[in-house]
């Protein structure tokens, strides 16, 4: 195909022309990919007269800036942004406080910084630009300055699937709180979980922490029914709570969403009615100031909420007044509903905060930030402005997943979202860090190109995205939170990727079983990545016990992913991966744990699923219905997990190997 102001259009717009898949084959964006892509970005360009006059217009607009849209410093040091004309300039806090201003000729000379977005205005004549000045830390939080050592470890389990005696079906954040304590008096530093972003008050169906409503929002499933700020000693309260428990039945080995919602959802709405009339009035003012802080974001969220009861979950549906959240007004949502979606929130972050102070783990708490939200969903509801229209977040075939994998997540283009100031992007990372002391961004890749699907049955496509400024704005999020940052760097990673993020600070992800060398014998654990956090398993992967019984090729076979012949080929390679990895004799979890304690690895992470010794995947990547996702519960309970042997092992082990947070005796 020659080249046409088709192709100059979807370059300057981020359009990447080809990409390499695992194997190093080239696929080159067509020209259908590349009409859908700058559709999504609100570009006409269906015929080269279009892309014409849309590329004109564009390279007239850049012609026309006195400075960079979007100017990464470091914070601390002063710093000269070229200009292309003389200008008057000022500089504002995102508040709108003048902090500096002048004249420049060649160079705006721009003081040392404190860490934080600023806002540069310059004005040439009638001709006036604002520009986005993220000043970052040169490195986020680092493990010996949240630990005060190098090397920790940490658990990771599935919420859903925690089982006690006290819940209501599925795992909720006193159980997150109680796990903590059994895992910090072991002498974890850290326990991780599957996201918790809002699920949508009126979904139904969707069962996937990472197929959220908001990423911004908590999941209010997860709510501890029983321990409501401000009805810790009602009495209606506890009765309320009892006869829901009553019917719970502790045998379940897996969670039924919609029982477990026609369960809670009637008792929180009466919770919330007690909490109105009877709650103290500590309680009542500590609501109002969340409610105030909360601002627009929160109150909008609450709003879509509220219109989704009465008019369902996907907005595109919506009647047309409210179906944009501009016109969506106080007078077209029951502000009485709105309370209820705001106190849920509030109720949601108390119980996740009272875990900070309920162990003795330094790190705390370890969340996963999905990579995107649905599309249906509050998140691309609020952020409207900034959404690509017609295509969907997912990823080419990999390692995971043979046939590739169509997410129907929101993207968000980048040129909208610049407009913003990338909006929802900081305040998804504010919430998620809010208590956390390390953050696992989930395929970062994200923050340097996504991988686009149009609705119009195009092949998929990379889009870049600005790099340097998301990345800048992580680290400014992760700064004020004081919070670590692990980036999943799994897949197809760009040559100076993984440079660029452990510059600034990121950690790095490593998955032992992917963890090979080119003539595919594992890699020697001490020449794994130091600045990582490094796992056997991850919640999309075979767990340990799974993965040396070939849980996940039975499955690949019965899905017909593979045939007979190569299920059997698969066997015989995974025969052989599990006797490299663990000697005749030895206990497979025993070998693998103590491989992963002793790598230099700043921090080691072990599955609850993997010392429970739980042959089947939370997740199985590519599947839906046909295998049982996101809804195991653990066989083991929170009231006898303190004594697994197993769990004491490993934690055993980690002691052995110097990355525990508390030694007997005193030693260290």
């Amino acid at each position: 195909m020659s080249w046409s102001a088709l192709h100059e259009l979807a370059q300057l717009c981020g359009v990447l022309p080809a990409f390499h898949d695992l194997q190093g084959n080239e696929h080159r964006t067509s020209d259908d990919t590349r009409r859908a892509m700058l559709r999504a970005m609100r570009i006409e360009a269906e015929t080269e007269s279009n892309a014409k006059h849309a590329l004109e217009l564009l390279k007239s607009e850049q012609a026309d800036h006195i400075v960079s849209p979007e100017f990464v410093v470091t914070a601390g040091h002063g710093v000269l942004i070229p200009v292309r004309k003389a200008c008057d300039w000022s500089l504002c806090t995102e508040d709108g406080q003048v902090i500096e201003q002048g004249f420049a000729e060649h160079h705006v000379d721009l003081p040392a910084l404190e860490v934080g977005v600023y806002h540069l205005t310059v004005t040439s004549g009638d001709h006036s630009q604002t520009a986005l000045v993220p000043a970052a830390p040169a490195q986020t939080p680092s493990l010996a300055s949240r630990f005060g050592r190098e090397r920790a470890w940490g658990v990771t389990a599935a919420l859903y699937g925690l089982k006690s005696e006290r819940n209501l079906g599925l795992g909720d954040y006193a159980d997150l709180a109680n796990l903590a304590r059994t895992l910090g008096e072991k002498g974890a530093g850290f326990l991780g979980i599957n996201p918790i972003h809002d699920w949508g008050w009126s979904t139904t169906e969707i069962a996937s922490p990472y197929s959220p409503s908001h990423r911004g929002f908590l999941n209010t499933l997860h709510i501890a029914a029983d321990a409501i700020p401000g009805l810790a000693e009602n009495q209606t309260t506890t009765e309320l709570v009892g006869r829901v428990r009553d019917t719970v039945d502790r045998g379940a080995r897996s969670v039924d969403y919609q029982q477990f919602r026609a369960r809670l959802q009637p008792l929180l709405r009466d919770l919330f009615a007690l909490f109105t009339q009877d709650a103290d009035e500590s309680s009542q003012a500590r609501f109002r100031d969340f409610v105030q802080a909360g601002g627009d974001d929160l109150h909008l969220f609450a709003t879509y909420e509220t219109l989704a009861v009465t008019h369902g979950e996907s907005w595109q549906r919506w009647p047309d007044a409210i179906r944009n959240p501009k016109t969506a007004t106080r007078s077209t949502a029951d502000p009485r509903e709105i309370d209820f979606h705001m106190w849920l929130q509030w109720v949601a972050n108390v119980q996740l905060e009272r875990i900070s102070g309920a162990h003795a783990m330094p790190l705390g708490l370890y969340l996963d930030l999905a990579v995107g939200a649905r599309r249906d969903g509050a998140e691309a509801w609020m952020g409207q402005d900034s959404l690509a229209a017609g295509v969907s977040l997912g990823a080419p075939p990999d390692h995971l997943s043979p046939e590739g994998q169509n997410w129907q997540l929101a993207a968000f283009a980048p040129s909208l979202s610049a407009r913003t100031h990338h909006h929802n992007l900081r305040s998804v990372l504010r919430q998620s860090m809010r208590s956390a002391g390390i953050i696992r961004i989930d395929h970062v890749l994200g923050l340097n190109r996504s991988f686009w699907i149009p609705d119009d049955g195009s092949p998929g496509a990379y889009i870049q995205q600005p790099f340097e400024t998301l990345l800048a704005l992580v680290g400014i999020e992760a700064h004020h939170a004081d919070c670590l940052v692990v980036g999943e760097d799994l897949g197809l990673v760009p040559d100076g990727f993984r440079d660029a993020l452990s510059a600034r600070g990121l950690y790095s992800y490593s998955v032992l079983q992917y963890e090979k060398e080119a003539d595919g014998s594992f890699r020697d654990p001490a020449h794994l990545r130091p600045h990582s956090l490094a796992c056997f398993a991850t919640h999309d992967t075979p767990t340990l016990y799974g993965y040396c019984a070939g849980r996940d090729i039975d499955w690949w076979q019965r899905l017909g992913w593979v045939d007979a012949g190569g299920a059997g080929r698969l066997r015989e390679e995974r025969r052989s991966s599990v006797a490299a990895l663990v000697s005749d004799g030895a206990e497979p979890g025993t070998a693998i744990h103590n491989r992963l304690a002793h790598a230099p690895v700043a921090m080691a992470s072990v599955q609850l699923d993997d010392i429970l010794k739980e042959e089947e995947a939370q997740n199985l990547p590519g599947t839906i219905d046909e295998h049982s996702n996101w809804r195991r519960i653990y066989d083991a309970s929170l009231e006898t997990l303190g004594a697994v042997s197993e769990l004491n092992d490993t934690a055993e082990l980690m002691q052995a190997a110097g990355r525990a947070n508390i030694y007997p005796d005193g030693d260290d």
